[in-house]
């Protein structure tokens, strides 16, 4: 029979094997304005939650020990077939916790779409970063500063950030789990995900959705700077040698797994707006598919809208 003791000691095991700590545990350990929010959303949610949840599993507990086998004198036997007090209980209170949970999602679906520019940012204008996701590697262009990085993307602390996401390849998702959630790349289209950070430090970023057998090395840091090594970083990285011209960029976009960091100055013009254009064009026959696109990026196209709301 088990024992309580027993319960104790797996207990302290499964306490031991989780680190009992949450750093670095993505929406847990927020270290940006929206994370923290999502973060706060999640424990409202669990707290609401558990206005059920506890004293369903503390009656178990109540129910089990006062009807033993051993104790005689609480035989069961319940002599009523309806309660209104009991009905109005355990459908009162569930009908309420949904109503405020309902409430609440209403509200915060519309505060934390990505798409909304920050609120209380004052008069700092965004960064603009634009996203490309690849087969398996993540292109990042700064098309204020001219210069664009692969897996690795750095940005001034307590300064909003734009994202504008699009892939080069199957649909992905764009995540860094502590500064804001996710949100999809897709070819063809352009996603937007907006966010800011407020420590300095490095976090991961990651491709959160499965797209091919270079998915587990899709990933790239995140990094917080001041403002000065960010200025530092830029101007370091304007002096690459490393032109990201339409003939680098086609090369780039060939599938490759686990890529390096690597740094690039300056960048072809309007290149994120033509990789979106290239897959609204025809595809020329007996042609690869990153060939066809980059043929397609001399071809007029739609301008991506690029306006920064402050």
């Amino acid at each position: 029979m088990i024992k309580f003791r027993h319960v104790l000691y797996f207990s302290c095991i499964a306490l031991l094997l989780t680190g009992c700590s949450v750093e670095n545990m993505g929406v847990l350990d927020p270290k940006g304005t929206i994370a923290a929010d999502q973060r706060l959303l999640l424990f409202t949610a669990i707290g609401l939650m558990l206005f059920v949840v506890i004293p369903v599993i503390l009656m178990n507990f109540y129910f089990a020990w006062k009807y033993r086998a051993s104790n005689t004198k609480a035989k069961y036997s319940p002599d009523f077939a309806h309660s209104t007090l009991l009905e109005i209980i355990w459908w009162g209170v569930p009908i309420i916790i949904i109503a405020i949970l309902g409430t609440i999602t209403w509200i915060t679906s519309h505060r934390y779409d990505p798409y909304r520019p920050l609120d209380n940012v004052g008069a700092k204008k965004p960064l603009v970063i634009q996203v490309i996701a690849m087969n398996w590697k993540w292109l990042f262009i700064y098309p204020q500063q001219n210069i664009a990085s692969v897996n690795f993307v750095q940005m001034p602390v307590n300064t909003p950030v734009r994202f504008f996401i699009t892939a080069d390849a199957p649909m992905n998702s764009f995540q860094i789990p502590q500064l804001a959630g996710q949100i999809y790349a897709m070819p063809g289209m352009q996603t937007e995900l907006n966010v800011m950070a407020t420590e300095n430090g490095d976090y991961p970023g990651i491709s959160a959705n499965y797209s091919g057998v270079g998915f587990a090395g899709m990933t790239f840091t995140a990094r917080v700077s001041s403002q000065a090594d960010f200025d530092a970083w830029v101007k370091k990285t304007q002096q690459s040698q490393q032109k990201l011209s339409k003939a680098v960029y086609a090369q780039l976009a060939k599938p490759s797994e686990n890529n390096p960091v690597a740094f690039y100055a300056p960048v072809s013009n309007n290149l994120f707006n033509n990789v979106i254009m290239s897959y609204m064009m025809p595809m020329p026959s007996n042609t690869s598919s990153a060939n066809a696109n980059m043929s397609n990026m001399d071809m007029p196209g739609m301008k991506m809208p690029q306006k920064v709301n402050p």
